[in-house]
């Protein structure tokens, strides 16, 4: 497999797993300023629901990590 399409891979793994983290938090994060403007006791539940889409993130850096490992044992290509 070309190392560089790999590469690619990881790069798209690790920035599309951004962009939906971003949209995901986008809705997330105005509702739990709001919450916890009305109750201040929603503060812990704000920010778990907010932690809650990092893990997309998470998930596209270990698909990455995976995908820099199988690069470094792809035989190089002429």
């Amino acid at each position: 497999m070309d190392a560089g399409l790999i590469a690619i891979g990881a790069g798209l793994a690790i920035g599309l797993a951004g962009i939906g983290t971003g949209i995901a938090q986008q809705g997330t994060g105005a509702a739990a300023v709001g919450a916890t403007a009305e109750d201040p006791k929603m503060f812990g539940k704000g920010i778990i629901f907010m932690a809650l889409p990092e893990t997309i993130v998470i998930f596209g850096f270990v698909i990455a990590f995976l995908l820099f490992g199988l690069a470094s044992t792809a035989p190089a290509t002429p």
